[in-house]
């Protein structure tokens, strides 16, 4: 891949929606963290610097060098990435006397053949900073006005950058496509070849070249991230990969036969391994989430590491990570924070002796899913839900006991069933159920009821970054409410979850 568009991270929360609407023009990009930067940059180019929640006055400003960038490929500063090009090279960034968020519209452009190219005056775009670029740097030409901001986008004169105060990479931002597709394909002159056809042929050849002869020991889950792995190893290296689908007791209902069955006739040589009892042995007592999901991983290497061995002369494990997981699993600033840990990324432990090989770990989930289309699979697969790695662990709050896998797993049953007798299904994202650690009161024929609590949860999103909750109709949620009550003994109360991704996460823990 020879025509990639580097962006780098100074912790925006919009950064991966700049590499979504990049994808989406066909060009293949990657995010890094501001503080490292590619040794080599050959496969670059162009540049994109995201926006940040910090000053570029502050004295903890991210400051990356990008002395082999600027003035040697094109440039496009977003937000931040305008005011640090100021500031650091001879204009002036100061305090706005109005703050300025949300939407604004350019009520002057300078410069309808470049960067603005097909974008009108008037033009809705989406603002979101404290500072203002007051003076701009040394060579530049203001490119768009807004009423309040006077250098809404400039450009550096002798030099393919530019620099815009917004961000085109936000729906509101009416003609934020155009004006990206007019620094990349116009002004950087990449051509847009980033194609699921494309992704999936040059990674069966890859995968061929680098794992050669090997075998491959890859853990299905049922869902799509892994399916589509195990189809593109299939395409490359045959029977030499061996998938291994465990029942880790925390499934949805009836899911290890359904999925086994699922997966007859489609050329995999898959085996169903029943762990259940292992798993929940480890998890006995066990109320923390990180520690629930550390406690999972653990085990679920232990099991693959037993089957590994039946295998003669293993040498891979493959695994469905994508680039959600590992986005989220690396910081820009250095140590941060654990949200929570992806017991997919990262390494193995040193008994395993096996290298890791992730064919989609630089895809977002609706390109696993075109990929998937692609390569034949089933529509119906391919529009499953994602599903947590740990479970039904991480939607049971507190400690984990077989009763409460039991009831959720009838709850999440009658939840999933009735999204797709609605036709609901496939307007929702992800769907689940959560088995809440209280419970509460209620009335059942003329006794008194002491039980548990469950809350509904369904989102719209597109990878997962970001989510907002499903407006279900009351109808729905009416019905399903009763079927619980009714239907699954040791629940009396159904709450539905009406938080967004930010600030809440998709799942509880």
């Amino acid at each position: 891949m020879q025509n990639n568009v580097l962006i780098l991270d100074f912790g925006s929360q919009y950064t991966q929606l700049i590499a979504r609407r990049v994808r989406e023009l066909n060009i293949y990009c990657e995010i890094h963290p501001y503080h490292k930067v590619p040794e080599n940059l050959d496969p670059f180019k162009a540049v994109i610097l995201s926006g940040s929640p910090f000053s570029v006055r502050a004295e903890d400003a991210p400051h990356p060098d990008l002395s082999r960038i600027k003035g040697h490929k094109p440039l496009l500063g977003v937000c931040y990435g305008a005011q640090y090009l100021a500031h650091f090279h001879g204009g002036e960034v100061k305090p706005s006397d109005i703050r300025e968020y949300g939407r604004a519209n350019l009520t002057t452009i300078l410069d309808n053949d470049g960067l603005f190219a097909g974008i009108p005056e008037d033009t809705q775009v989406w603002m979101s900073h404290s500072d203002t670029i007051a003076e701009l740097p040394e060579g530049a030409v203001r490119l768009a006005s807004t009423n309040d901001v006077a250098n809404a986008a400039y450009r550096v004169e002798g030099e393919e950058t530019y620099a815009i105060q917004f961000h085109p990479e936000v729906y509101h931002t009416t003609h934020g496509r155009q004006l990206l597709e007019n620094f990349l394909v116009e002004i950087a002159k990449i051509e847009p070849s980033w194609t699921p056809a494309a992704f999936a042929e040059s990674t069966v050849q890859e995968l061929k070249d680098k794992i050669g002869d090997g075998k491959v020991v890859l853990g299905l889950s049922g869902g799509v991230d892994s399916t589509v792995a195990a189809v593109l190893l299939n395409r490359a290296i045959g029977e030499n990969l061996y998938c291994i689908f465990v029942n880790n007791g925390l499934l949805r209902k009836n899911e290890f036969q359904s999925v086994l069955e699922q997966y007859k006739g489609m050329g995999l040589n898959v085996k169903g391994v029943d762990a259940s009892a292992r798993f929940l042995k480890a998890l006995e007592g066990e109320s923390d989430p990180e520690a629930k999901r550390k406690a999972i991983g653990r085990v679920f290497i232990e099991v693959f590491d037993d089957e590994a061995h039946l295998v003669e002369n293993v040498d891979w494990l493959g695994q469905g990570t994508i680039y959600p997981d590992v986005i989220e699993s690396v910081s820009v600033n250095g140590p941060s924070v654990t949200i929570k840990s992806h017991h997919n990324v990262g390494g193995l432990p040193d008994f395993m002796k096996l290298k890791v090989v992730e064919p989609l770990r630089m895809l977002f989930k609706d390109e696993v899913r075109r990929v998937g289309a692609q390569l034949g699979i089933d529509k119906e697969l391919l529009g499953r839900h994602p599903f947590p790695g740990p479970g039904l662990a991480i939607r049971i709050l507190g400690d984990i006991t077989e009763e409460k896998v039991r009831i959720l797993q009838e709850v999440d049953a009658i939840f999933i069933d009735g999204l797709k007798k609605w036709d609901l299904y496939n307007k929702v994202w992800q769907a689940g159920a959560i088995l809440l650690p209280i419970q509460s009161v209620g009335v059942m024929g003329d006794e008194r009821t002491y039980e548990r609590v469950v809350a509904l949860r369904a989102v719209e999103s597109t990878d997962g970054m970001t989510a907002d909750w499903v407006n279900l109709p009351y109808e729905f949620l009416q019905e399903t409410s009763n079927h619980i009550i009714n239907r699954v003994k040791g629940v009396n109360r159904v709450v539905y979850d009406i938080s967004s991704k930010p600030p809440a996460t998709i799942e509880w823990e």
